[in-house]
């Protein structure tokens, strides 16, 4: 084996999933979970935090002081507390001129980085110039501190006589403070300054927290613009031939042309926008005259605000309305008759709120939330599910801090509506967060998503040289279908975390995930299998590919502008790469991939033609009169066609179940054609949209054929899709998808068995051939089964 192979073969190896055998904590005695929104409950035993490796911190919540000494020269204080264990200090903001302050913070220092055995609590008087005055300090033996466990109740705080520096009472000066030995799981946790980040200094600190944030509600606002009357234009000498344009925020939408120069021009368009509760925008609709081919003039306008509207939750009729147009222009100078609002037109609308699906998944196939928005709509959740994000190992630095490389790394997880945020850890490549969370899971055909983040906005001394870019650089994702794992099993794994860049292919480190599915109705899940994945307006009324591809990219600009405005914000550019914005755009690489996927599927139909080929060639005679002895066996009792068929299939997954999937699917590199990229490939794949390269011509035509060719990747990866279902139905890679179809196979083997072959026959072809009145527009159960088994395009990058 050459040097070159042994590399590549050492590559694989490192880029596949594996095993880890971390000390997860055992049942801790508290009665819920932390995570998800509020406190959540399963038929299992009461709940538990077990996860993750317990991590021990001491406490010490400073909540104030009063009574403190003034300066003697100042006549005044400005205190502030600077908590001191060991080499880690933390300390409070500070106060101007204030004898009583009240700080209300909390410290968490890592009971493994611990090196002293006595917790110092000083407090002082800020100076401008000179060192800070010490005011009085109180000492905590580490032995005598207590430790408490949720659910106990929060340690009360007491007030502590200050003492001086010979360890004496001052005769002025107390604090108020509570000093305990706790886990992770504590409530005071999230919101404590860390001393694993104690070199973060003023407004960095607000960005190290660990959060849970919540998609905003997103609706539809479908906008039927049916047709106006009176519409006058500016030179009334010539029929206007108008058209209406809807703006909602940054979204504008325009209906075609009237065919006919009339007043009273009709259209019967939709225009489809999206809006996130609370409505800020209002629907501003105008109508525009085609004056010259190459000018536009408005004729009137109304703006219209969006809570004023129904909501349509089914596919009953929506009400329309006319409504009165202003004429544009009117008015300019105060106090012209001109001034007042006056009738010029009117428009014929109907306009409605729909919440049929979640936009954010819809159009990938990596759908997280099959829930409607209108909350009225949901279901019972089937199932929890707990993920425990452990660490992460062997990161690359992404940054330089004080001349050497750093990496400030934090990792986000996305299923819903919920988003979480675990802490940074600073400085380190080997980041332990131990953080649990915990999802309501409404289907299981759904997927989570993690993502590596480094962490560029921590000011002071944790920001390094990139703290100009203010741009979170990614380090790595990781993508989990929850069909693919077994009930009530706890994986724990080390995914690598890849990222394709212009240079190649490279991994980025390691993260350590602990998951469980637990299901609370395994009848409810069956039950699921035969419905339709998204909600029944989605078929009702579907939107065309053009109109989807417009409607997620605006619902991605309008999570990402809320999740920003959090405290921390979600940034725009974690909310981007975790929802796969760019997954539609055109890549060589991603078009041969998805290419030899469906070559990969065709290779089962080749080796069965070789096969009959060599029957036929009497290669094998005992093969051969085997299976000639069955084709007379057929051909005398057409009866057993079907059943052996069935049988035959149940049969196979029998047999493929001992080669079911031991782990969740992950990025698989040679699938993605990753490593075998050319790098002009790759120049191409990161180029900007519009390109970047030479001339305009070559431009407009290099976006073309990205354009067209992104659309044909689309299709080529969908029918890749389907192919890959169909190899799922006898795989395991849904272990309840395949047991209900085996399970199938084999009821219906035997009821075509006992069934004459005429019934059979004559029954299929009474439904195939039924009347309309009795079809449904909604899919069939076979096909929402299909629809909801597991592909390859989960271990795609």
């Amino acid at each position: 084996m050459s040097s070159s192979q042994a590399a590549a073969k050492g590559n694989q190896e490192d880029y596949k999933l594996k095993d880890t055998k971390p000390e997860l904590g055992e049942k801790w005695p508290h009665g819920g979970q932390r995570g998800g929104s509020g406190w959540i409950y399963s038929e299992r035993a009461t709940s538990t935090y077990d996860m993750v490796e317990q991590m021990f911190y001491l406490y010490v919540r400073v909540v104030k002081a009063k009574d403190l000494p003034p300066n003697p020269v100042t006549s005044n204080v400005d205190p502030y507390v600077e908590v001191k264990v060991g080499n880690y200090k933390g300390k409070t903001r500070h106060f101007e001129k204030k004898t009583s302050p009240e700080w209300k913070q909390v410290f968490a220092f890592s009971k493994e980085k611990i090196q002293s055995s006595v917790v110092e609590v000083f407090v002082r008087d800020k100076e401008m110039v000179a060192r800070d005055d010490y005011i009085g300090k109180v000492e905590f033996d580490m032995h005598e501190v207590p430790t408490r466990v949720p659910p106990d109740s929060p340690l009360a705080p007491q007030w502590y006589r200050l003492e001086n520096s010979r360890g004496e009472a001052r005769s002025r000066g107390e604090i108020m403070l509570a000093v305990w030995m706790g886990t992770q799981a504590d409530e005071a946790f999230p919101e404590a300054w860390h001393s694993d980040s104690a070199s973060v200094k003023g407004e960095g600190v607000y960005n190290i927290r660990s959060k849970v944030y919540v998609n905003p509600k997103l609706w539809y606002l479908r906008v039927n613009v049916i047709e106006a009357q009176d519409v006058e234009p500016n030179d009334k000498s010539q029929p206007p031939q108008v058209f209406v344009k809807g703006q909602v925020g940054q979204q504008v939408l325009k209906t075609k042309l009237c065919p006919t120069k009339t007043p009273n021009p009709m259209w019967n368009e939709d225009l489809v926008f999206v809006a996130a509760e609370p409505f800020e925008e209002k629907l501003v609709i105008t109508v525009e005259n085609k004056a010259s081919p190459g000018k536009d003039e408005v004729v009137a306008r109304i703006s219209l605000p969006l809570n004023k509207f129904e909501i349509r939750l089914d596919h009953r009729a929506v009400h329309s309305h006319w409504y009165n147009l202003e004429r544009f222009g009117f008015g300019v100078l105060e106090g012209d008759k001109r001034n007042e609002t006056k009738f010029s037109s009117r428009i014929h609308l109907r306009v409605c709120l729909e919440g049929a699906y979640h936009v954010l998944d819809e159009s990938t196939m990596y759908i997280s939330d099959t829930r409607p928005t209108a909350r009225q709509l949901w279901k019972q959740p089937i199932g929890i599910l707990e993920v425990g994000i452990l660490s992460a190992q062997g990161l690359q630095s992404m940054k330089k801090n004080n001349a050497k490389g750093s990496t400030d790394a934090y990792c986000v997880a996305k299923y819903g509506q919920k988003w979480v945020r675990t802490r940074t850890i600073t400085e380190s490549f080997n980041p332990k967060w131990n953080e649990q969370y915990t999802w309501e899971v409404y289907d299981p055909c759904t997927v989570i998503t993690f993502g590596v983040f480094d962490n560029c906005h921590l000011g002071g001394g944790g920001g390094g040289q990139n703290q100009g870019a203010k741009v979170d650089s990614k380090i790595g994702k990781v993508r989990i279908r929850l069909s693919t794992l077994e009930m009530d099993r706890i994986y724990t794994n080390s995914y690598p975390l890849l990222v394709l860049k212009t240079s190649g292919l490279k991994k980025m480190g390691e993260l350590q995930l602990a998951i469980r599915f637990t299901c609370l109705s395994m009848a409810h899940i069956i039950y699921l299998y035969g419905h339709p994945l998204l909600p029944k307006m989605h078929y009702l009324h579907p939107f065309t590919v053009n109109q989807l591809d417009s409607l997620r990219y605006q619902a991605m600009n309008i999570v990402a502008v809320r999740l920003g405005r959090a405290e921390p914000p979600l940034r725009k550019e974690v909310v981007e790469y975790m929802l796969d914005v760019d997954s539609h755009i055109w890549s060589m690489r991603r078009s041969k991939a998805n290419f030899f996927r469906i070559v990969s599927l065709f290779s089962g139909a080749i080796s069965m033609s070789r096969w009959l080929g060599e029957v036929q060639q009497w290669k094998n005679p005992v093969t051969t009169i085997l299976v000639h002895v069955l084709f007379f066996i057929l051909i005398c009792y057409p009866e057993l066609i079907l059943p052996t068929f069935f049988l035959y299939m149940f049969l196979i997954g029998i047999w493929n179940f001992r080669f079911r999937p031991r782990h969740p699917p992950h990025m698989d590199t040679k699938l993605s054609w990753a490593e075998a990229a050319h790098p002009d490939e790759l120049d191409e794949e990161f180029d900007t949209f519009p390109t970047s390269k030479a001339q305009d011509v070559i431009r407009m035509r290099y976006d073309r054929l990205r354009s067209v060719a992104g659309r044909i990747q689309t299709v080529v990866g969908d029918i890749a899709t389907q192919g890959e279902r169909f190899h799922a139905l006898l795989s395991w890679r849904d272990p309840r998808a395949t047991s209900l179809f085996m399970f199938f196979c084999l009821i219906v083997a035997v009821a075509l068995y006992v069934t004459p072959f005429k019934v059979v026959a004559s029954i299929a072809g009474i439904f195939w051939l039924r009347h309309p009145r009795f079809r449904s527009k909604l899919p069939s159960v076979p096909s929402n089964f299909f629809k909801r088994l597991p592909s390859h395009a989960d271990g795609m990058l």
